[in-house]
């Protein structure tokens, strides 16, 4: 045989020896726990965006683990009250031993039934708490989704430059989009005013001024994970105040399709997205959408479950371990947003971009030296409030960076930053 040939068949019988390796592995997680059995605790269904991330990454994180469809138990649109107990202890009974909650306002409800079945791990996504909680078995888990509102923000200050720059967008087409220092107005639909919002609103804005230095932002509340109609009436009202993109945390396609259809009417106005691609809502006024890509986290929990090995007790990744993105960018995107795009992901995976950088915002005119967190778990219904779980309060500034997502998985960035204004009142 010669030696070319030789070359090839040795090469050709590696890939195979691999290709086996990679079959043997996944049946290996199936036939060694055959019992296996996880839960899985939905706020919605696969018709809310945020849900549907979580099924689509389980159902991706089950299937590269060999794990059969009777081996995942679904709970959909459980509301967050005792409800989501009963659905935890309705799971164990089922022989679960891993159940996994998405929405924050379960994470009493599951640490209740953690207490009571210490045999069974518990995740509580968006959670925050597990790790002061002195229960062994309940754990939290969130990306750093903030990374990908940065760069979903980018994407809308590279639209900002181009239509103000060639002349689409001024003081005389739209006059209302303009503040009297001359600074463009843009939107963002808040679900809650909790950390988790402020923290992604924030990167969002800070990755517009990054590109578009000159530019200030409204929030408006809904007070709602999901409702259609608040959102479309929030995105329509920031847009009346003269908001030329409207971003969101809030889960439903309302706001981008109230933006496409101010933008028919002949208003200069664009959205960017939460969860899930909003193109086929929105074709023309989506220009893209920060998104979680969860199966990094579930295959990693999963197969940590699967294997009788703990799950760690707070996990919070990012660009650095693919765990966040953004969806397809709209063909209304400014020329080059994609390199441009690219570059800026480059540098939050290798840690030289970060997204709070302390010499990008002010807080009162003054940049942020000191930022103490009280990790506690308060009860903001008491008078005065009490710690239900005491927590360390830790400095969140280091070398120049307010540090999220590092001492704990679910954001901790409070701070109201200039630029950016508040209402008071949610929609109705």
């Amino acid at each position: 045989m010669k030696k070319g040939m030789k070359k090839f068949v040795s090469l050709l019988l590696a890939a195979m020896m691999v290709v086996s390796m990679v079959a043997f592995s996944t049946v290996v997680y199936a036939d060694a726990n055959p019992d296996f059995k996880m839960g899985v605790i939905l706020v919605g269904d696969e018709t809310e965006g945020y849900s549907a991330a979580h099924i689509e990454g389980i159902k991706k994180a089950a299937g590269e683990l060999g794990l059969e469809d009777s081996q995942i138990i679904w709970k959909y649109k459980v509301p967050e009250d005792s409800t989501c107990y009963d659905s935890a202890v309705d799971l164990v009974g089922q022989g679960c031993s891993l159940i996994i909650s998405n929405s924050y306002g379960h994470q009493t409800y599951m640490v209740q039934a953690a207490q009571e079945y210490p045999d069974t791990a518990f995740v509580s996504m968006t959670g925050d708490f597990a790790a002061i909680s002195g229960c062994s078995n309940f754990k939290n888990a969130f990306t750093k989704v903030y990374e990908s509102r940065y760069v979903s923000g980018v994407v809308a200050g590279l639209k900002l430059k181009e239509i103000t720059e060639d002349g689409t967008l001024t003081a005389e087409t739209q006059p209302d989009s303009f503040d009297a220092d001359g600074n463009v107005k843009i939107g963002y639909v808040g679900a809650f005013s909790y950390a988790e919002v402020v923290s992604g609103y924030t990167a969002f804005y800070l990755g517009v001024k990054s590109v578009m230095p000159n530019v200030v932002m409204e929030v408006k509340y809904t007070n709602s994970w999901f409702d259609i109609d608040k959102e479309a009436a929030a995105a329509e009202a920031l847009v009346a105040n003269g908001a030329v993109i409207i971003g969101q945390h809030a889960d439903s396609t309302g706001a981008p399709a109230a933006v496409q259809k101010l933008q028919d009417a002949g208003t200069i106005c664009y959205s960017i997205g939460y969860n899930i691609d909003m193109l086929e809502t929105a074709p023309k006024a989506a220009l893209t959408s920060a998104t979680n890509d969860w199966d990094v986290y579930y295959k990693y929990a999963i197969e940590a479950a699967m294997n009788g090995e703990d799950i760690v007790v707070d996990w919070a990744k990012g660009y650095d371990e693919g765990a966040v993105s953004i969806t397809e960018l709209g063909e209304s995107c400014a020329e080059g947003t994609a390199d441009y795009v690219a570059d800026i992901e480059a540098q939050l995976k290798d840690g030289t971009l970060h997204v709070f950088d302390t010499t990008t915002f002010t807080v009162g005119g003054e940049q942020v030296t000191s930022a103490p967190c009280d990790m506690s778990f308060m009860d903001y219904t008491a008078d005065p409030p009490a710690a239900i779980y005491e927590g360390e309060t830790v400095e969140a500034i280091k070398d120049g960076y307010f540090a999220e997502s590092e001492y704990r998985s679910a954001p901790y960035f409070a701070l109201r930053i200039d630029g950016i204004t508040e209402d008071a009142e949610a929609v109705e």
